[in-house]
Order: structure tokens, then C-alpha cells, then sequence
């Protein structure tokens, strides 16, 4: 089965436990309910959650004048996908992420943080960058948003749920109760499941249009590497989001990653170097290493890095 078919079934199976969990609490008003509830939070969910999570991350759009080495790859990078330029922008934190959104090709933006900028080579940098353009031509975004907000709806709705039951009576207190415990965590498993399938298939996507699996590959190792010891404050206070960066930003320290959204990050890259053909292996343990901290002002501000890409 493909990477389409099985994110079709998977969200096939949010929606229809959804109305399940609205049908077990209220009947059919509450599956009604719960249909239109469900409307509503996806129709809110399309048109606001790019500006959205991109204001939870205190992101600042990036300029040509400011970056421009980092945006002509990026212009380049998105020619080889065939999609527009995304808005870029960056979010201060040392630990080095990415992360893609807008609801479709022609709104599509990528954020990147200081420290990927300042601790990865370009090759990495350029692999990490093709990963969330990947998400962005096959709108990712867009089925991540749908999940997410189908989850917290469920969630929601779950805590609620006896307001929901029917007036007649035949709601089944039973089932009611069962639901209201077993649905969030159905809903975090199939949106595990979600975010596991389009993270491979972009990892897949972005191999091509960097034009080496090994840049990625390289990438992803950096970053698991680097993440140890840099907390990302943006996602702990929003860990809602952590499914949407490349590798989870979150610290651990709230059973994170018992339910995360990421593959194994050694998965990924052994079925990246799959990709690259025999030898690729020893290419990934002598990737560059990251460039020295230069104190010097500039677009980047208070870290006291330099701006590599101007």
C-alpha cells in the first residue's frame, strides 16, 4: 500500500472514530454534533493554523537582503520540487529544527531555527530544507492540520461528552464511559501513525530534490546529535506542534517520547542510505563538522553567532 493510500485510511479511520465517540454519547444527535463540530475546528484549522503556529514560535520572516545565500538555495531547491518560493523565516533557538507549513503549495512557509543555521553544514542545511519542501509538494501540512484538529476534537469532545448524550435516553453510559477514556488515546495512535507515514515518504521526497540521500541523511544525524542539551522553549510551551519539525523538538521530560510523532531517527537514516547505495554509511560519519561560534551582531541577534548565510 502506498504512503497516499495509507494517510487516506488512517484519516478515514480519525473521522469515522470521531463520529463513533459522538454516536456512543449522544446518539445520532451526537454524531451530528460531533460532525459539525468537526467542520468547524478543520474550516478554522485551514485557514489560520500557518499563521497560527508560525506566532506560537515567535518566527520572524526572512529577507533576500538578510540571508540571501540561504534564500538563492532555497529559491534553487524549490525550482527541483516544482512548487513557489515559501516564505522563509527563523525562529530564535539554539537547538537546531525545521519545520513546513501553509495550507497548500502557494502558501507554503518554512522556519528554521538559529541553531540549525549556525551548526550545520550547507549540504545538511540544504538536506533538512528539501525534507520540509517535500511535505510542502505533497501538502503534509495540510493532512497534519486536519489530524491534529480532528484530535483535539476528539479530545474535547471526550472531556464533554455527557453534555452531548441524547435526551431520549438511549445513549449507553457504558460505551459513553469507555469512549470518553479509549478514544483520545485511539485518536494520538492513529495521528502517531499519520505523522510516522509522511515523515518517511517526505525524508524519501527530500533525497530527491537535494539530489543526495546522504545530505539528509547527514542532516538528521547532526540534528539528533545536536538536540541533546538544547531545550527549545517555543515547543515545550506548545508541545501541540512538536509534530510538525523534522525531529521532535520536545525534551522527554513529559513521557514525550512514549506517543511521539517521529520515526526512529536511525530508521530514517538507514533507510536514507538505502537510497544512496553501498558506501553511503562512512559519507554520514565524517559529515563536516559544524562551524566554530564567531561573536558577531547581526540578523540572528543575542546569540552571539555569526550569520553564515550572508
Amino acid at each position: 500500500m502506498s504512503g497516499y493510500a495509507r494517510t487516506a485510511l488512517l484519516l478515514a479511520a480519525m473521522t469515522a472514530l470521531f463520529l463513533a465517540i459522538g454516536y456512543a454519547l449522544g446518539g445520532e444527535q451526537g454524531m451530528v454534533l460531533a460532525f459539525l463540530f468537526a467542520c468547524g475546528t478543520n474550516a478554522w484549522a485551514w485557514w489560520n493554523s500557518d499563521r497560527v503556529v508560525l506566532r506560537m514560535h515567535n518566527a520572524e520572516p526572512i529577507s533576500p537582503d538578510s540571508a540571501p545565500r540561504l534564500y538563492q538555495m532555497v529559491q534553487a531547491l524549490s525550482a527541483r520540487a516544482g512548487i513557489p518560493m515559501p516564505a522563509l523565516y527563523v525562529i530564535h533557538e539554539n537547538q537546531p529544527n525545521a519545520f513546513a507549513t501553509g495550507r497548500s503549495p502557494e502558501r507554503g512557509a518554512v522556519a528554521v531555527n538559529t541553531g540549525l543555521l549556525d551548526l550545520m553544514s550547507e549540504e545538511e542545511v540544504a538536506g533538512v530544507i528539501a525534507h520540509e519542501l517535500a511535505h510542502i509538494r505533497h501538502r503534509d501540512t495540510l493532512i497534519m492540520t486536519v489530524t491534529a484538529t480532528l484530535a483535539g476534537a476528539i479530545g474535547m469532545l471526550a472531556q464533554f461528552g455527557f453534555l452531548f448524550r441524547s435526551r431520549d435516553g438511549r445513549g449507553n453510559p457504558l460505551a459513553a464511559i469507555v469512549m470518553m477514556i479509549v478514544g483520545p488515546i485511539a485518536a494520538m495512535v492513529v495521528q502517531m501513525a499519520i505523522s510516522r507515514s509522511r515523515e518517511y515518504e517526505a525524508d524519501r521526497g527530500g533525497a530527491e530534490i537535494c539530489g543526495d540521500p546522504r545530505w539528509l541523511a547527514s542532516g538528521l544525524a547532526r540534528l539528533e546529535e545536536y538536540k541533546q542539551g538544547r531545550v527549545m522553549q517555543s515547543a515545550e510551551a506548545h508541545p501541540a506542534s512538536a509534530h510538525m519539525f523534522i525531529i521532535n523538538p520536545l525534551s522527554g521530560l513529559r513521557l514525550d517520547s512514549l506517543f511521539s510523532t517521529h520515526p526512529p531517527t536511525e530508521e530514517r537514516i538507514r533507510r536514507l542510505l538505502a537510497l544512496a547505495g553501498p558506501g553511503a554509511g562512512p559519507w554520514v560519519e565524517a559529515a563536516p563538522a559544524p562551524r566554530p561560534a564567531v561573536p558577531q551582531t547581526g540578523p540572528w541577534g543575542g546569540g552571539g553567532r555569526r550569520n553564515p548565510w550572508a
